[in-house]
């Protein structure tokens, strides 16, 4: 029975909650091994969840910035088109004409997108796009910093990140479209859609596709209202899909339709592997503590003291696990940034999700082994140690 329960001041309920807290640190600095392999346990499912949501965010809103990095205000498509694992060639380029009678409409340049599997790619694939080099750089303010606009059909332009990635030089050759080789006629900046383009033309005759396109970027005269100009091309197009393109980044989670589900996945890993080293750690350190515990019932001990006690040290270990979690997490993500170039954004919900893990787990996963140790019978136990 704890102090509160006989009336004690608050003084002595105090002076039990101090004691409680030097015999959870005691019995935590007893066992340092498995206290530290605890620990790591949880900080395991803390990395899971901030270091790959981090990564997923980054490198999505990376790949939607670099696609919404055109200055034309409306992107006209078809409905799934613009979904990050897309690759079709379904939109006619003869709405370009119908888009230029459009009230203020100043012009439009369609673009062919592809996207293959590639071992050399970020996540396993690879993006090319299918552009007129000259009418798609004067709407987007692009420019060639080396060489030329690709002219033939197996030429290409990349950027100065896909230059230094594959150590490609004015005139190198690279695989593309499985195994096919393209000549690289130039460098452009800064960094738009694809790292690597080619004449739309060219992806047209790959795909067997002619006079289509993934989509058509829409630049407005001064002044137009995109809304109302939105809302027109709606009206007088129908059955299409207008984008803004101020909204491509906002929701460019929800163009990938698996990552969701990979994050969810992710957290739930993250909890079972935090649940799973606490309980197994506390549940092996009760069965070594039964004489301790026998002991501690005998001198009269309340259940509930049992369990707060083994509890607390699983908060602590919770704490501590999440503290190593989060050192490990931002110190990985900063050397593979720096190392690899890759992007990460940590969000503050999912930050919160890896506290609830790594505390929630801790305390979920030493609830049965504190059940077990406060049903140890004091008499038993001297009997047979």
């Amino acid at each position: 029975m704890s102090p509160a329960d006989d009336g004690f001041s608050p003084k002595s309920i105090y002076s039990y909650q101090f004691k409680m807290l030097e015999l959870v640190f005691a019995n935590l600095r007893v066992r340092p091994f498995r206290t530290f392999i605890s620990v790591v346990g949880v900080a395991i499912g803390v990395v899971l969840v901030v270091l790959f949501t981090g990564l997923a965010r980054g490198m999505t809103h990376d790949m939607a910035r670099r696609a919404s990095n055109w200055k034309a205000e409306i992107v006209f498509t078809r409905a799934g088109a613009m979904e990050l694992n897309s690759s079709n060639l379904n939109v006619s380029t003869a709405y370009t004409e119908k888009l230029l009678q459009i009230e203020g409409v100043k012009s439009v340049v369609p673009v062919g997108r592809y996207i293959t599997a590639s071992s050399k790619g970020r996540f396993g694939t690879q993006q090319i796009d299918g552009v007129d080099w000259e009418p798609f750089a004067a709407m987007n303010d692009m420019q060639l910093t080396d060489g030329r606009a690709p002219r033939a059909n197996d030429e290409v332009i990349v950027d100065e990140r896909q230059m230094r990635d594959d150590k490609l030089k004015i005139g190198d050759e690279i695989s593309l479209f499985g195994g096919k080789q393209y000549k690289v006629v130039g460098r452009f900046e800064p960094p738009s859609g694809s790292r690597i383009k080619m004449s739309l033309g060219a992806l047209q005759a790959e795909l067997e596709s002619p006079n289509k396109c993934t989509y058509i970027l829409v630049k407005l005269k001064d002044g137009a209202d995109v809304e109302q100009v939105a809302a027109m091309i709606n009206q007088q197009l129908p059955g299409n899909k207008i984008n803004l393109s101020r909204d491509i980044v906002t929701d460019a989670t929800e163009r990938i339709p698996a990552l969701n589900t990979f994050l969810r996945v992710l957290v739930g890993l993250g909890a079972f592997v935090s649940i799973i080293f606490v309980l197994l750690s506390m549940y092996t350190t009760i069965t070594e503590r039964r004489k301790e515990i026998g002991i501690l019932k005998s001198l009269g001990a309340s259940k509930s003291f049992i369990i707060k006690t083994i509890e607390g040290e699983a908060f602590l270990i919770g704490i501590l696990g999440l503290m190593l979690g989060f050192a490990v997490a931002f110190g990985a993500s900063y050397l593979i940034a720096k190392g690899f170039e890759l992007v990460f954004e940590f969000s503050s919900g999912w930050i919160i999700a890896a506290v609830l893990i790594a505390l929630g787990g801790s305390l979920i996963g030493a609830l049965y082994p504190a059940w077990r140790a406060s049903g140890i019978d004091p008499v038993e136990v001297m009997v047979n140690e």
